[in-house]
């Protein structure tokens, strides 16, 4: 069955008209007609069963049912230092969507070679997977920020950050506390700066860890990470 992002649903609603752009979807791309049942999320955690009773520029649907979503824990937050390949970043946005991650942030550090970041892009990117998923909850994304403010800013119980300077780093599988809120910064194709690594260590009191014995690109660091801890709380 085919879903729909409505941001603005809730559960007090028996019947609800798409935006444009959902509706223009629904009868000129999918080709669905009066009587056809449809999904609707709402991203916090709110799935609708419906039927569409009319068809147009706005689409109308009455709710059959819905059903109310477990709230996502633990919190899983991975700032990542953007990609040279806008692309990749997408790609990354697009599957720790599908796996189950809360909130991302794009972090501006010294090696970064991009250091402008389209919010709203990411943003499609991450409705476009929820959808494709089924997944209950759109994950945050954030506008991009320096590393320095991101450090000053975000706080959890839990903080990591993936480096690749030898320091016989413990795996994050084995350095994480099962059920705990979890921020971890994963830093540009360059890696984080000598400084970056011993300010965000010694200041900031954030955990170095070890994503395996490869090294991997920007993007697929996140996407292990942000794996590695859903694998470690199922």
């Amino acid at each position: 069955m085919n879903f729909f992002y409505c941001p603005n649903i809730d559960e007090q609603q028996s019947s609800f008209t798409l935006d444009e752009a959902e509706s223009k979807h629904i009868f000129r791309v999918l080709r669905l007609a009066i009587g056809n049942e449809i999904m609707l999320l709402n991203g916090k955690g709110l799935v609708f069963h419906c039927e569409i009773i009319s068809v147009g520029k706005h689409c109308t649907v009455n709710v059959i049912h819905f059903t109310k979503a477990d709230d996502e824990q633990p919190h899983i937050h991975i700032a990542i230092a953007p990609t040279k390949n806008n692309d990749r970043l997408e790609w990354f946005i697009e599957k720790t969507t599908e796996i189950g991650i809360n909130e991302i942030t794009p972090i501006i550090c010294s090696n970064s070679e991009r250091k402008v970041v389209k919010q709203e892009r990411l943003l499609k990117t991450a409705v476009a997977a929820m959808k494709q998923s089924g997944r209950a909850f759109l994950p945050q994304i954030n506008e991009a920020i320096k590393l320095k403010d991101f450090l000053k800013e975000y706080k959890t119980e839990q903080k990591f950050i993936a480096h690749c300077y030898e320091e016989n780093q413990q795996h994050l599988k084995e350095l994480y506390n099962l059920g705990k809120d979890v921020v971890l910064l994963i830093g540009p194709e360059g890696d984080f700066s000598l400084e970056e690594v011993e300010i965000t260590i010694k200041k900031h009191n954030f955990i170095p860890i070890s994503l395996g014995k490869n090294r991997l690109r920007t993007e697929t660091a996140g996407v292990y990470a942000c794996t590695t801890i859903k694998l470690l709380n199922e």
